[in-house]
């Protein structure tokens, strides 16, 4: 996820206006949770300021990994805090409240996806609708169940946590896993919408998703002649100025000014304090908080962090003219986003030169700067 998480935990990561591991907690705690414990370790203090003591009417508790070791590692560190059967849930993952319900009721039991191409997952193995492996991106799968980062335990669970280290120097949760199948009947339940957020791309399909199920809510000021079309939420004290066409759905928070003669469309948010110019065209993108995007500037499908300056008449290209989908820069290697749509990914306080040229792809660190008329090819 980097540069975006160079300052803000990935789970704080902005879904649709609230942090990605807010909508895991309010899930946990609509399914039945009587208590949340969140396991905290980089940018820690982030994630307490948010969530405090209760959150979605459940009382949290927080436990500290100091040394990040891997997922067992996690539950490990919150072993104190649990007694009784416990859910475990990646805290960077999407999915349908309803499936969560089902595995609090299937306890215990593991949460599966079905995926195409299970190679690059831990992949279940299931006979009679028990779990009687797992195996980790396997060249010739079992099956096509993937492991969806959820897990139903038993109390005794706690008692197998003390693994050794896997070929990745970590402490895997799927090894206390594999002991709880040696001794338990394990069941799974399938989720029927779920997404790792685990690249900038996938933070992106994470609030198009989001943004499904948004209904329109116009509480901040909009000019008359504005024009608002589809599901558009318009947060108290957002402005939307004289000439501008909003075309959702689309998300603009509280202090974000559009306008004039300004046009969103598609799955965009627009965070808190965003400041959008005349003339300007924003398209499937998140725009994250005191950013501000130059008069006659073009943004299609990109991630942008915390109070960047985009100058004015900077453009992001977003298409690769072969029509193969764009590629990007995932440590060290360049890899497909899968989306034959996307632009560029910009790290907090970036500032682009007026007249600057993004090419697709490109990914530019936190507090980097483009010289007036640059054409960025290559992430910086």
């Amino acid at each position: 996820m980097r540069p975006l998480t160079e300052t803000t935990p990935k789970p704080m990561l902005p879904v649709a206006g609230k942090p990605l591991v807010a909508r895991t907690v309010e899930a946990a705690a609509a399914a039945g949770a009587d208590e949340i414990v969140l396991v905290v370790g980089y940018e820690g203090g982030a994630v307490r300021e948010y969530f405090g003591q209760r959150h979605a009417g459940t009382p949290i508790r927080y436990a500290t990994q100091s040394e990040r070791e891997g997922t067992a590692g996690a539950v490990a560190a919150a072993s104190e805090h649990l007694e009784g059967p416990f859910a475990v849930i990646n805290g960077d993952i999407v999915f349908d409240r309803e499936s969560l319900a089902d595995l609090y009721a299937a306890a215990p039991a593991v949460g599966s996806i079905r995926v195409d191409d299970p190679s690059n997952y831990g992949v279940f193995d299931v006979e009679d609708g028990t779990v009687t492996d797992v195996v980790e991106k396997p060249s010739d799968p079992p099956g096509r169940l993937a492991n969806a980062g959820a897990y139903a335990f038993p109390q005794e669970a706690l008692e197998y946590l003390d693994v050794p280290r896997s070929e990745r120097g970590e402490y895997e949760l799927t090894d206390v896993l594999e002991r709880v199948l040696a001794g338990t009947d394990v069941g799974h339940v399938e989720f029927d919408r779920w997404l790792d957020v685990g690249r900038p791309w996938e933070l992106l399909e994470a609030n198009e998703l989001a943004l499904e199920s948004i209904e329109t809510d116009i509480r901040g000021d909009v000019a008359s002649d504005a024009e608002l079309e589809g599901s558009v939420v318009v947060e108290e004290g957002a402005t939307v100025r004289s000439g501008v066409v909003v075309e959702g759905p689309a998300l603009l928070r509280s202090g974000a000014t559009v306008g004039p003669n300004a046009y969103v469309r598609g799955a965009t948010v627009l965070g808190e304090d965003v400041s959008v110019g005349h003339g300007v065209e924003i398209k499937n993108s998140v725009v994250m908080a005191g950013t501000s995007v130059g008069h006659l500037s073009y943004v299609g499908d990109s991630v942008l962090g915390r109070n960047v300056n985009v100058g004015a008449g900077t453009n992001v290209a977003n298409l690769r003219h072969d029509e193969e989908p764009v590629r990007m820069t995932v440590k060290g290697e360049r890899v497909s986003t899968g989306r034959r749509k996307f632009g560029v990914v910009l790290g907090d306080d970036v500032k682009t030169g007026i007249d600057t040229s993004l090419n697709a792809g490109v990914m530019l660190s936190a507090g980097e700067t483009t010289k007036p008329g640059a054409v960025v090819m290559q992430d910086r």
